[in-house]
């Protein structure tokens, strides 16, 4: 079974999240579909794939393992983790939706078998910095979802600095936390905890923005919320920075979605540095790397929670793994686009009481509603819409970064 094709489509039915998604296609009239779609980098991710394409066309799509290394091992000179198990991923993905049709079973079927009946699944609700409101906005934005159904809640409670010589203007900052930035912090995680009660499942993100004298701080102020994770407190590169953190705080940390490939995760894994990773089925190296991380760390009795707030085929890719991963905390989602998931791929997955339910259905058990993702293309690097005048207008856009 030869792969013949490999064609991105960027779609962005809501505004500002542009959604890579990728179609593969064989010589036995078999496709399937990956996602790695990225916040910021749309552009070079959709011309790296021009170079994949010219790698995997010609090969047998039923070789994932292969496709996988040689991928990897052609671009390492650019390092296989980040820019290139993006690529990977979206190509991984896949080539698991063709096998699982050309075999008609589930993805998670190929992968051993469902070790549970369901997903559960933890949500957003708005972040400080999302011009969503005060506390008492995001109180009530958790209760609405604690009543639909869901019984984990993330979000970032940290305020940007104001002030000529600081200010939070995304991951590339070191910011550093003020005694105000600690009060405004404490009064949104207090406001959220009266409002869902105090056996709710909350977590707060960092987004990997504070120096670490500040996110020890920030760990200490929150200890009375009782979370179940302090994710990216500080910035990923620097080991002994976590291991300063992990040794000052009484929260359990999580780390991952900057993380690429196994390889990112030993030294973490190994030093034990964190209670929860968090690998994205669409930037670590697919479904296949996926897998891989998530057994490692089973070794060490630390549960994965798949990073995911992008995509629905992502989503998807994610829930196989999940399905069969037996450390598995929970799987991200953001659950207020889920109506505009169910325009966009078909059929829409078994949602219900805050989690996924499997099906029956071969691959990853969904196809791209083409009609809907060619409305909304847009240019890749301008992020114009291509065949509609009007942007999209989506404030649940200003929840996640």
């Amino acid at each position: 079974m030869k792969i013949t094709d490999v064609r991105p489509y960027v779609s962005m039915p809501i505004d500002g999240q542009p959604w890579i998604f990728v179609e593969v296609t064989t010589d036995e009239g078999i496709s399937g579909i990956g996602e790695c779609s990225d916040y910021a980098s749309t552009g070079l991710l959709v011309r790296g794939l021009d170079w994949i394409k010219r790698e995997v066309v010609g090969q047998d799509a039923r070789n994932i393992e292969n496709i996988w290394q040689t991928i990897f091992h052609k671009f390492d000179d650019l390092n296989g983790r980040g820019f290139v198990s993006h690529l990977i991923s979206a190509i991984d993905i896949a080539l698991w939706d063709i096998k699982g049709k050309a075999l008609g079973a589930p993805i998670y079927q190929l992968l051993g078998g469902p070790v549970r009946e369901r997903v559960p699944l933890y949500t957003h609700v708005q972040d400080w910095n999302s011009n969503a409101g005060g506390p008492e906005d995001a109180a009530k934005a958790a209760v609405a979802t604690k009543e639909a159904g869901y019984s984990a809640i993330k979000t970032d409670p940290f305020p940007a600095q104001a002030g000529p010589d600081a200010g939070f203007s995304g991951p590339a900052e070191v910011e550093r936390l003020t005694p105000e930035n600690f009060r405004k912090s404490v009064e949104w995680m207090d406001a959220i905890r009266g409002a869902v009660g105090p056996d709710f499942e909350l977590m707060v993100d960092a987004h990997a923005r504070f120096d670490v004298a500040s996110a020890i701080e920030a760990g200490r102020a929150l200890e009375h919320i009782n979370l179940i994770w302090l994710e990216e407190p500080i910035h990923v590169e620097n080991h002994n920075a976590l291991r300063q953190v992990r040794e000052n705080v009484r929260v359990p940390l999580c780390i991952g979605e900057r993380h690429f490939t196994r390889w990112d995760y030993t030294e973490v894994l190994n030093s034990r540095l964190v209670d929860y990773i968090m690998p994205d089925v669409a930037w670590c190296g697919g479904i296949s790397e996926l897998r891989r991380i998530a057994a490692m760390a089973e070794a060490h009795f630390i549960r994965i929670s798949p990073h995911d707030a992008l995509g629905p085929v992502s989503i998807a890719a994610g829930f196989q793994v999940c399905m069969t991963t037996p450390n598995l905390y929970r799987q991200e989602c953001l659950h207020t686009w889920f109506d505009t998931f169910e325009t966009m791929i078909n059929p829409m997955f078994d949602v219900r009481d805050g989690s996924i339910y499997p099906t029956d259905r071969p691959g990853l058990g969904i196809e791209l509603n083409l009609d809907n993702v060619q409305r909304y293309l847009v240019d890749p690097d301008t992020r114009e819409y291509l065949n509609i005048d009007t942007p999209v207008e989506n404030a649940n856009s200003k929840w996640i970064r």
